[in-house]
Order: structure tokens, then sequence, then C-alpha cells
């Protein structure tokens, strides 16, 4: 057999004092052979991440490899200088990184980017720079490729950005790609295709993968073998469906067992419960001024348009879709953190589409949102009682009352009370959303908007935030909207579902209903795109 592409033997690598344990990953070994696709599977702070830096020689400088090799094609990186690592990177391996808008440089178009990669490593003419970028883009599926390699990142939807991503990593084909979480952020359809799109290039060209991920649907549609990370050591490696049908470690167990079923759950809503929130004809517009036109435009986009929703209390209806189909859209006019357009938003009764800010305030304490990232949604300059405290304290309770509050608040998302004083740096990113929760929980809500609230989480934490959210709901008897593009986990919190795309809602009904017969063909391409739709994941822990 011939030697794989990457051979990483005992590596370990040291935390600086401070850390929270001694080693960030210690005494791992992984193989990928040509043409090979190894998952690296764990929850965050597993150390998946560190071995991806380390291979590519982009360590920070805090931390240090003590012991092992990684070899590249036969030759250790670990011992590389950095004109060495330079020369290897993007022509014997390359890297895709989980935020691509992060990864791109915003001041220079998409094809200026791959041509870097060209100018750095070829010595191809210019014209034969610009005739490898538009071959390249047109390999990785790009539509329209002259448009795509002429725009800026900004210019272009996730998936297009993360293709520009795949061919700068792919221009000079090189053995090794490393995908770090490449898909987390994208939604279904998106996210098939980019997965399709990484099977096809690495089929084509030999290319051996090691891709990182916490998502077991996107295991079972892809990879070879995998290898499950925990605290920086590997507790199992295998074959993609020994592992999965057949887990031995019980901490892959665990992580199969979090995994949320497509099956929707079934529970029976109280018949007689009141309307909380009802749309009509909901609709929001951006006008886009044309450049250097004073007062002119270049055009309008309807984000939303005609939308119709009810909400009860005790329920929780999703609304689930691609991304730009305009489920934060809604979810931002019925919280009027953006204003309507057109149509009606009634609050027990009451329209809300077109107050001003005066008349507002006493109404936004009854309608809350938790945000996909709770690191950016809490202030880091405040503690964990200020952010909690806020709220109540800007509608007349006093700060006794609300630190009271704060107490039981926290007790109620499972976190220490002790924590209040402390900044949301010093806590873990599913801690950060339950703190998050809290806070949205504070003012005692009607309605609870959840927007994308657990799509960065790893699914063992995820599945603890569902199971909370869940609790809240039924003990508080809140109506709840949540919004994902993630179809188990709406599978898995939602009583009803709506179906957005491109602004409208093409579906809604029971989710039960909804994804046993799916009546629009928008709803039945989106359940055939949930990777690994064909696993039953819990049957390897029920079976035990």
């Amino acid at each position: 057999m011939s030697a794989p592409v990457l051979d990483i033997r005992g590596l370990t690598i040291a935390l600086p004092a401070t850390g929270e344990r001694e080693h960030a990953v210690r005494d791992v070994s992984i193989s990928v052979a040509a043409g090979e696709m190894v998952c690296l599977v764990g929850e965050s702070g597993s150390g998946k991440s560190v071995i991806a830096q380390a291979a590519m020689g982009l360590l920070p400088t805090a931390l240090r490899a003590t012991s092992g090799s990684i070899l590249v094609d036969g030759e250790d990186v670990l011992g590389a200088s950095e004109q060495r690592l330079r020369e290897l990177r993007c022509t014997r391996m390359s890297m895709v990184f989980q935020e691509p808008m992060t990864a791109l440089n915003p001041v220079l178009t998409c094809g200026e980017q791959i041509d870097e990669v060209l100018a750095f490593h070829t010595r191809m003419s210019a014209a034969e720079r610009r005739d490898r970028t538009l071959a390249i883009a047109r390999d990785v599926g790009l539509d329209e490729p002259r448009r795509m390699i002429a725009s800026y990142p900004h210019q272009l939807s996730g998936g297009q950005r993360q293709r520009i991503m795949i061919a700068m990593a792919l221009v000079l084909d090189p053995r090794l790609l490393i995908a770090d979480e490449p898909t987390t952020a994208l939604d279904v359809t998106t996210q098939a295709q980019i997965l399709a799109l990484i099977r096809e290039l690495r089929r084509e060209h030999g290319t051996g993968v090691l891709f990182i991920t916490h998502d077991f649907g996107v295991v079972a549609e892809i990879a070879d073998k995998v290898a499950v990370l925990r605290r920086g050591e590997v507790v199992e490696f295998g074959e993609t469906r020994a592992l999965l049908t057949d887990p031995q470690h019980e901490y892959t167990r665990m992580l199969i067992a979090s995994v949320p079923s497509l099956l929707p759950r079934h529970r029976v809503l109280a018949a007689s419960a009141p309307v909380v929130l009802a749309t009509r004809r909901l609709g929001k517009r951006y006008v886009r001024a044309g450049w250097w036109r004073s007062g002119k435009t270049a055009g309008v986009v309807h984000a939303a348009s005609d939308i119709e929703l009810e909400i009860c209390r005790g329920e929780t209806l999703g609304i689930v879709g691609e991304s730009g189909s305009g489920k934060s859209t809604v979810a931002r006019c019925i919280a009027r953190l953006v204003e309507p357009s057109a149509g009606a938003i009634t609050l027990d009764g009451v329209d809300i589409a077109k107050m001003g800010p005066r008349e507002l305030r006493p109404l936004r304490r009854r309608v809350q949102i938790v945000f996909q990232d709770p690191y950016r949604s809490l202030n880091p300059r405040r503690t964990i009682a200020e952010a909690l405290i806020e709220g109540p304290m800007n509608y007349g309770t006093t700060r006794e009352e609300a630190l009271a509050t704060a107490r039981n608040l926290l007790d109620l998302v499972k976190i220490d009370a002790a924590a209040l004083e402390r900044y949301p740096h010093q806590f873990s990113g599913g801690q950060r959303q339950r703190i998050c929760i809290a806070r949205a929980l504070a003012i005692e809500p009607d309605l609870l908007i959840a927007d994308e609230a657990v799509s960065a989480l790893d699914v063992s934490v995820q599945a603890q935030v569902l199971a909370l959210l869940d609790e809240i709901r039924g003990r508080l008897n809140l109506a709840m909207l949540f919004i994902t593009h993630d179809l188990r986990v709406a599978a898995q919190v939602c009583d009803r579902v709506a179906v957005m795309q491109r602004g409208r809602i093409v579906e809604t009904g029971p989710i039960a209903e909804v994804y046993a017969h799916p009546r629009h063909e928008y709803t039945r391409a989106l359940l055939a795109a949930a990777p690994g739709r064909d696993w039953d994941f819990g049957a390897a822990v029920r079976d035990r």
C-alpha cells in the first residue's frame, strides 16, 4: 500500500500553564489515505481544530507540540521552517475554514484571492492565471463564474463564499484537504451541495480529506472512517458503519444518542389555547439605492411577503428554509427590531405593526428573542448579573428584586447562581446560550423567539439546550417561534412548521404531517437534502 497523505503519530500539544488541562491534544494517532475521507468529531474544546492547525503549521504561539510527528506526504511539518510551510500550503496541503466571510479578504475580489495563490506558487503568466482561476471556479460549481470571480466576498451568499474557499484550497491540486466545519452555518440544501462537491473532487483528484465536524448526519453521509476526540484524546477510531452501528466507547454512544431524530415528536396541545401572536399579510421590502444616484433606486428586494402565522400559548411554531428565505426577517419584524412594510402583527389582539417607539415600549417585554451567537449578543464588559437585571430594572423592578429573579432564572437554566459575577468569556458556548435564554425570560414574555439558537452548538450541548427550551415552554406555558435550518432540530422542538422560500411561506401545518407527506416540491427537496436522513442514530444505543 502507498503511504498515507496524512500520518499523525503520537501527537501531543501542550496548553499554557493557565489552561483548563495540561494538553490540548495527547498522544493522537490518525492517518488519511489518498482519496479517503476521515471525519474528526467531538465537542468544542476536544482539540479538533488544534490538530488541523498543527497539520497546516498554523498553531498559535501559545501552543507547542511536545512530542509526535505530522507527516504530510512523508514530510514532517512539525520540523519544517516557516518558508517550507508556505511552500507546502496549497501545493501539498490546503484548508477550508468554517467561516468563509472571516477567512476571505474583504477588500480583494474573489478572483484576486485565487490568483494570489497561483502567483505565489507558480510561474504562470497573468493570462494563464486568469484561465486557471476561471476553470477552478467552474470546477467547484459556481454559476456565472466570470461574475463570481469579479465579485467581492460580501456580494456572494454563504454557499458561494464557501465554494470560493474550496476553489482556493484546490487550485493547485493538493494531496491533502483539511475541512474545518465547512458546512456548519449552511442551510441543508447548500450543505448537501458542498458535501457532494467535496466527494466529487476527492474522487477525481485522489485528494485525502480530513473533515472536522460535530454533525453525525454529515459523518454518515461522507466519511470512510471516523475518529472520536474527547478532551484531546482519540477514544475511538474506525470504519464509519461499524462505529455508528456498534460504538464501543461510552462517549461515542453519548454523542450518537444526542443526534436529534428526523421523526417528529408527538405532543397533544390544548384545543382551547388562546392565540398569542398572529400575522396577516406581513411584508418587508428593502429599497436598494443606486450607485452615485442620490434619491434614485436600483431595485426593491422583497425579503418577506404575505406572511400569515398564528402561535397559541404553549405551542412551538417552527420556520424552516434556506439562508435568504426570509426567516430572520420575519422574526425581527415580529419583535419590531425592523419596521414591517405591510400587514398586521397582532399580539393578544393588539396590532403592533405600526406602533411608534413610545407606544411599543410597554409591549416590548412581551416578546423576547434569543439570537444565534450568544457571545456577540452579550456585552463582554458586563457581568452576567448586570445582563440579567437590566431588563427588569428598565420596567420598574428594584435591583434587589431583579437580582433575586436572576438567581431563580439561572437555577431554571441549570447554571449555578454563584456565576452571577462572572463575565461572558468565562463560560462555554452552551452556557452562554443558557444565559441568553435566562435574560430573555427575565421580563416574563408571552412569546419567545429563538433565531437559530442552537445551530452553532455541539450535538450534545444542542440536545441539552433543546430539552431546556422545551421544559421552559411547558413550565411557563410560553408561545415560542423557533427559527432553524436544521430539519432534525425542528422535528424535536416544533408542534407546527412553516416552510419559507424566497420570502414566502410555501407550506405550513403540523410538523408530523408536513414531514410525512410534504405537498410542496421545495419541502420535499429540503427533506431529501437532510444529511444522514436514512440513518437511525438512536438504534445503536437503544439496542444495548
